[in-house]
Parts: structure tokens; sequence; C-alpha cells
């Protein structure tokens, strides 16, 4: 569903960064763990976060105790907050990397991994600070927030989630 809230983009963000390399079952199982961890990704809380808050969520089993993406996670807060300052909001940074037409996948195998704007958005991310930001992250992450729509045709969700993507942008 299309997401436009900076809080819980940055959250789905930090989560794809998770996820990384893992199943997306295990970082579902830890959600509300890694919501607590991280005080339910308030940016400016996370942001605050330094070498004590690290090792503490070293020790944490309720979530993934990779060092690299914890560090990561708030080191992407900092850039969270200089991204709004610059662009307004995550949310309309994130959504600048809309295709200006997407194509519609009609059978799983045509559903792609990374695409050129997702590409460009890591780029841009990696610029501006992010880490654990790569092109495919940086698709999953459309895909989740319904910056695209990769519902199948068929698919009774498709025409429902093209219609909010078009309330949503009309809110950022």
């Amino acid at each position: 569903m299309p997401v436009t809230d900076d809080v819980k983009l940055y959250e789905k963000m930090c989560l794809e960064g998770f996820q990384a390399g893992l199943s997306w079952l295990t970082i579902l199982r830890k959600r509300d763990n890694f919501r607590a961890a991280f005080e339910g990704f308030a940016i400016e809380k996370v942001a605050g976060f330094g070498d004590q808050e690290v090792q503490e969520l070293l020790t944490d089993s309720g979530i993934v105790r990779h060092r690299g993406k914890i560090e990561a996670t708030i080191n992407n807060a900092r850039a969270a907050l200089s991204t709004i300052e610059q662009y307004g909001s995550l949310a309309q940074f994130f959504w600048s990397f809309e295709p200006d037409h997407h194509q519609v996948a009609q059978q799983l195998s045509e559903v792609a991994a990374k695409t050129t704007e997702s590409e460009q958005m890591s780029k841009a991310l990696k610029k501006l600070g992010w880490r654990f930001v790569g092109p495919t992250t940086c698709y999953s992450l459309m895909q989740a927030d319904g910056i695209v729509n990769d519902h199948l045709t068929q698919c009774f969700r498709h025409p429902e989630i093209e219609l909010a993507r078009k309330v949503a942008k009309k809110s950022i």
C-alpha cells in the first residue's frame, strides 16, 4: 500500500536494510522487537543514538545483531533528518523516483528486482549519506510503499493499489 508518512518510510527503509541477505519472514517475525529497540523508529530519537546504544542493540536477541546494519540505521536517521530538511519530507524525496511509466507485469517472472529509477534512488541516497540502500533494496522499498505497483494485472489488488497511489500522491 502507498506510504507517505516519513516515520513509516524510514522504518521500512531500515527494515529493508536489515533484510538484505536474510529471509523476509525473519524480519517480519522480529518487526515488533525492531520497533521497540529503535524507539518506534522515531527519526530524531534514533539519530541521537551513540556507542552505548549500539552496544545494547548488539546484545538484543530480538533483532538482527549485525553491527553494520545497526550503525547504518542510526546513520540513516541522521541522513533522513538532512534529507527532510533538504527536500521537505522523505515522502517527497522517495516518491520523486516514481517512474513516469511503469511496466505492469503480466506474470511473476516479469517483476523486476531493480530498475533504472531504483538505481537512481540508491545513488542519490548514498550521496545524501545513507547506507545499506542498494538498488534492489530501493526497489523493494518502492514496491512495499506503493511507489510502484507490481501487483499482477489479474490480481484483485492491482486496481485498488492504483487508486490508493493516486490518493497518496495528492497528499505529498
